[in-house]
């Protein structure tokens, strides 16, 4: 095994003596750090692609969501909620009231998700980073309100202005027609608009924070009924043992998903790409490495003569064989190595100077991760063994005595 290695590494980095066959060798190099770097780089950026298309979903997602099993709605007791808090890996929850409802301000209306939230809430969400303009909701006070700009913006909503107050409605519950009784249909309330968020154009849209109990109390829920319980976990948590606990505690009669099964289709969509995406680029890379086909035949070629001597020395015609299998081997390690390495250097260069631009204060997101460098390195090394193979096989006892 040594002898053949030995002898595939002369032949590689020593001058033929025909020009041609050290201009295959070369560009054949090129071609193959050229579609490793290619292959990491569209790795990567895809990485951050599907980062940064999560965090428009993952900013008022939580890590886990207990929600009512039939129904809108279901009853929280305090003795689950204590040992809701006792669950190991749960850091923080936060109890949700959350429906539709219009917004109404000088007869232009809107509608968007209403969700009553109480004090844990900011536990649970990064509110401080998503304000844009005035202050977050203070739990205690029964009639503020924190809106979208998106929302804002439709409505003419003008942050903490006491003398326009934003109108919540919503249709009251029952099964009774509208015409059918001379009170109004609907519940109504007021409230100040204490701050605007911004974070995304569907989300600036479609949420209004109130107080839990004034959710509570539009929708005629009682003080024990919300929607949906949100959870942040701690660091490492297991999720799946957290489920099982929850679902002891509230005895199978509520629905408990993780974030990614709250966004299954999104993440779904993603990793298709992903994977989309890596199938052509390998096909890409396949037919660049046809190249490394084609130089190990023509070193085959140029090296005929010298075949012959090892022969007659002793040399079996499976290690003549295995000289140009190896060779090919080389090529296709050394240029992904390098191709990694390049594209390694290149993305870092991305993180930290900001070199491409989606828009002009939107850097292209990426991310430099170990993964892509072993995938990118496997995939390759792969693609060049089968194609070192194929080289290498046509070699034979009559083609070297001949």
């Amino acid at each position: 095994m040594k002898f053949p290695f030995y002898i595939a590494k002369r032949y590689l980095f020593s001058k033929s003596s025909q020009n041609a066959i050290n201009i295959i060798n070369i560009v054949t190099s090129v071609v193959v750090v050229i579609g490793a770097l290619a292959l990491f780089i569209v790795l990567s950026g895809f990485a951050g692609l599907k980062t940064f298309s999560l965090s428009f979903s993952n900013d008022f997602d939580p890590d886990i969501k207990i929600e009512a099993a039939t129904g809108k709605s279901f009853r929280v007791s305090d003795t689950q909620l204590k040992s809701l808090e006792k669950v190991p890996g749960i850091a923080s929850f936060s109890k949700v009231v959350e429906e539709r409802v219009v917004l109404s301000l000088n007869n232009k209306h809107h509608i968007a998700n209403i969700k009553g939230i109480d004090a844990s809430f900011v536990n649970v969400n990064a509110i401080d980073s998503i304000m844009y303009v005035g202050n977050w909701i203070n739990p205690q006070v029964f009639d503020e309100a924190v809106i979208g700009v998106g929302t804002a913006n439709l409505l003419g909503v003008v942050a903490q202005d006491y003398s326009n107050l934003l109108e919540i409605i919503v249709p009251k519950p029952g099964t009774k027609s509208i015409t059918s009784s001379s009170k109004s249909p609907y519940e109504k309330i007021n409230v100040i608009t204490k701050g605007i968020y911004r974070i995304n154009e569907d989300l600036d849209s479609k949420y209004v924070f109130t107080n839990i109990e004034l959710a509570q109390e539009l929708l005629d829920l009682n003080a024990n009924e919300i929607t949906h319980i949100e959870c942040k976990l701690k660091p490492n948590a297991d999720e799946v043992l957290i489920k099982e606990r929850l679902t002891s505690i509230f005895d199978n009669e509520v629905l408990i998903k993780t974030r990614i099964e709250l966004n299954s289709a999104l993440y779904k969509m993603l990793n298709t790409e992903n994977i989309a995406i890596y199938l052509i680029f390998t096909l890409v890379l396949i037919l660049a490495l046809f190249n490394v086909v084609g130089a190990i035949v023509m070193m085959i070629l140029d090296k005929r003569s010298n075949m012959k001597t090892l022969f007659s020395m002793g040399t079996t015609v499976l290690e003549i064989k295995q000289i140009f299998f190896f060779q090919g081997i080389i090529i296709t390690v050394l240029g992904g190595l390098l191709g990694i390495a390049l594209g390694v250097i290149i993305i870092f260069c991305q993180l930290q100077f900001k070199l491409f631009y989606i828009t002009p204060s939107l850097p292209y997101p990426v991310e430099l991760r170990f993964m892509n460098c072993v995938t990118v390195f496997l995939t390759i090394t792969i693609l060049g063994v089968f194609a070192s193979f194929l080289a290498s096989h046509r070699i034979n006892r009559n083609f070297i005595v001949r």
